[in-house]
């Protein structure tokens, strides 16, 4: 009779427009695509493949060596059951000592998931931030970074009204202070937001902001559209500078 094939699992999520290179990725590690959800901004993929057996020729090789051991540990203890006893008062500070902490140690994946995403802490941010709005850079860098924090010091190169609205705009943004004149790096856009949805923070708050205004941005990785060469990202918070 044929065992029945045992499979993993692993969900992804991937940004509008990027999902056939992350399929594409999963698939050279041997993942097969079972399901595909399409959200707003971003896609859930369910991927499975089968799980590799553990050869029976090193499964018996194992057993043997843990009889082998088992016989080994059993003969010395037979052979030591007569020696002298260590004091009983040294054990309870032992088993102290090697008693696990209660306090978790984060991980490194822990302490770099949630890692806001700044020039000084990731050469790969402060890279983007000189290159082109076209550069493959900025898809390289949405895909691999989807969802996540960014934080630079920036502008606002332009902002106009989102369809028929007078109240939310789109906003073109771009690092360091030239604001229209901006030449260098990429082009974010928040689009269709309020005053409100930008999130301002700081001293002193503006009721209204404009082209060239300086801010401290800090938002969420969303998709690189190629044909526009359009970085877009979500705002967490704006802090006037």
């Amino acid at each position: 009779m044929v065992d029945e094939i045992k499979y993993e699992y692993k969900t992804v999520r991937a940004v509008r427009g990027t999902n056939g290179l992350m399929i594409s990725k999963m698939q050279k590690d041997g993942w097969e695509l079972v399901e595909q959800t399409q959200g707003t901004l971003r896609s859930t993929l369910n991927f499975r493949r089968p799980k590799k057996p553990l050869p029976w020729l090193l499964i018996g090789a194992l057993a043997a060596v843990l009889v082998i051991l088992a016989i080994v540990i059993g003969v010395a203890s037979a052979l030591s059951g007569g020696g002298e006893k260590k004091d009983e008062s040294e054990k309870p500070a032992a088993a102290a000592s090697k008693r696990p902490s209660t306090t978790p140690t984060p991980t490194t994946t822990e302490s770099t998931a949630t890692e806001v995403i700044t020039p000084q802490n990731s050469p790969e941010f402060a890279a983007l931030l000189k290159a082109d709005s076209c550069d493959d850079a900025n898809l390289d860098f949405a895909t691999r970074h989807a969802g996540q924090t960014v934080a630079f010091n920036g502008s606002i190169v332009n902002m106009a009204p989102h369809g028929d609205y007078d109240t939310r705009y789109d906003f073109l943004l771009g690092p360091g202070g030239k604001g229209p004149n901006t030449t260098v790096g990429p082009a974010f856009k928040f689009e269709d937001v309020n005053i409100l949805g930008l999130k301002l923070t700081g001293k002193k708050i503006p009721a209204t902001v404009s082209a060239g205004d300086k801010f401290r941005f800090v938002a969420e990785v969303g998709e690189f559209k190629a044909d526009q060469c359009l970085f877009f990202l979500d705002p967490v918070s704006t802090e006037v500078r």
